[in-house]
């Protein structure tokens, strides 16, 4: 996976537009090929605020749908990282080391999300009562460092 870029808008809650980059305004062709693109008829501020109110797998999805979306999202790194502070509850070696070696909050909550909610699952004792592979639950599995096993079974151990 690559590295995004460094983080350079306002440390708020709630930056401004302009901390996020704006793009031409498309010709009128473009907005009749796709009439149904609010990012090309909505004024940015009005567009960031409907992407601000999606959860983590609806803005995934939302980067997805198509390029004007995709673009808007990528350029404004606080939509991820509001998500990203969420996962560094359980995640937070990780995050931090992401976030350490320039990773952009996207490309850091991509690379941590999925990892911990199996993470948050074993800590929490969720696999406490299994008793061989076989009865592991599907996507109860993960790749994880060595530390993040440690951490699960001194979870375990204190059960």
């Amino acid at each position: 996976m690559r590295k995004g870029s460094k983080e350079t808008a306002p440390q708020c809650d709630k930056p401004p537009v302009a901390a996020c980059k704006k793009f031409p305004i498309l010709s009128e062709q473009n907005k009749k090929a796709s009439p149904k693109d609010f990012v090309q008829f909505l004024p940015l501020e009005i567009c960031l605020k409907i992407f601000s109110q999606l959860d983590i797998q609806s803005l995934c999805n939302a980067a997805m749908t198509c390029q004007s979306w995709n673009r808007t999202l990528e350029s404004c790194d606080h939509l991820w990282k509001q998500h990203c502070l969420i996962v560094r509850v359980v995640c937070q070696r990780e995050i931090d080391g992401d976030r350490g070696n320039g990773y952009s909050w996207k490309v850091t909550l991509l690379r941590n999300y999925r990892k911990s909610k199996v993470k948050h699952d074993w800590l929490s004792g969720k696999y406490s009562n299994i008793h061989s592979r076989s009865s592991l639950p599907e996507k109860s599995m993960y790749p994880m460092d060595v530390d993040t096993w440690g951490e699960i079974l001194e979870a375990e151990l204190e059960r």
